[in-house]
């Protein structure tokens, strides 16, 4: 059986060199400055330059990525000051201003999802298409099993 402990330290390991492998990607095609490039990547989904389209706001894209609103905050500042996004006031909502992507942010966003393929196909070199979808299936149960409500366990009774 496999120890907790083992599982624990090979998901980091895995998680950083995954993050570090892109950011290599990234800074070889001069993007090292794109602090968060799965944002871009919802902002290029989500927010385009039309009258209808309803961006999310800093907390919905936190929960989207997993981070605070603070860090989006932060991206978003980083992300205006590089000129890949620019921001505008939402019609209707003064409060509130609607993220858009500029001709920078969206070429950013198509070399992102190239950073992206090239290390998702060195991080599966050598898996067979079966091994992938069995690979797949077992990170996604694995992602529901953390996603679940955490189990109550009955108080142990002091003796």
């Amino acid at each position: 059986m496999v120890s907790p402990r083992e599982m624990e330290l090979l998901s980091r390991q895995l998680n950083q060199a995954h993050r570090a492998a892109v950011q290599a990607e990234l800074t070889a095609a001069g993007l090292g400055e794109v602090g968060h490039p799965m944002l871009l990547a919802i902002l290029h989904s989500s927010c385009q330059e039309d009258e209808h389209s309803r961006c999310h706001g800093q907390r919905e894209l936190a929960e989207l990525l997993h981070i605070t609103p603070a860090a989006v905050a932060n991206s978003l500042k980083s992300l205006e000051k590089g000129g890949y996004i620019r921001r505008r006031p939402e019609q209707g909502d003064a409060r509130r201003n609607q993220v858009l992507l500029t001709h920078k942010g969206r070429q950013a966003v198509d070399a992102c999802q190239r950073a992206f393929e090239c290390v998702s196909r060195r991080m599966l070199s050598g898996f067979t298409p079966q091994e992938q979808e069995l690979l797949l299936s077992f990170r996604r149960r694995m992602l529901e099993n953390l996603r679940a409500p955490v189990p109550q366990y009955p108080e142990k009774e002091e003796s």
